[in-house]
């Protein structure tokens, strides 16, 4: 099973958007996959605990977390194969990480943890807090932003990962994202 965590080898320049939940993430993976004329992975959790909750009106769980980072991984692997030089991730399992982790008390699987850590990307774009925060049947932090904000910065800095910090409205952060991907392809 924990294969089934790996990324998949490729050429592709990796970018990952990282951050507490409603800070604009989702929205920022469609324009840069537009941009790009390439595609964008969307975060599988959403659709998994969307689906919870309409059939039995639970949230996340620690034993959802392993089928949330399994099919987040095979989703990745196979839009890999459909991108155009640059594949943008609404997430990665260092955010599945960073969940396990503030959810539950520290605790985070091993097999998690170990492809949170090892899987790789060429940039992160860690999305501020300075967009308003929409609820939904599985956001629930509204009070708790920056302390995530944080813990999601504290990660990326922990392991070393490179990053950038997005903030502004939609177009600021979209072309400052741009200049960054555009400086990798460049490379």
């Amino acid at each position: 099973m924990e294969k089934n965590f790996k990324q998949e080898p490729s050429d592709l320049i990796k970018i990952v958007l990282f951050g507490p939940e409603s800070t604009g993430k989702t929205t920022l993976s469609g324009q840069l996959a537009r941009y790009y004329n390439s595609v964008w992975v969307p975060e599988y959790a959403r659709e998994y605990l969307q689906d919870k909750w309409n059939e039995e009106k639970k949230t996340c769980e620690p034993k959802d977390l392993l089928p949330i980072a399994e099919g987040q991984m095979k989703l990745e692997n196979k839009l890999a194969k459909k991108a155009n030089k640059v594949l943008i991730c609404d997430t990665d399992l260092l955010e599945t990480k960073v969940y396990s982790e503030a959810y539950y008390i520290g605790h985070c699987d091993p097999a998690l943890d170990k492809y949170a850590l090892e899987n790789t990307y060429d940039l992160y774009f860690l999305t501020y807090i300075d967009v308003p925060w929409e609820g939904d049947d599985l956001r629930d932090k509204p009070f708790e932003r920056e302390k995530m904000f944080q813990y999601f910065k504290d990660t990326l800095d922990r392991y070393h990962r490179k990053y950038i910090i997005l903030k502004g409205d939609k177009a600021t952060r979209l072309k400052t994202a741009i200049e960054h991907i555009n400086t990798l392809l460049d490379q």
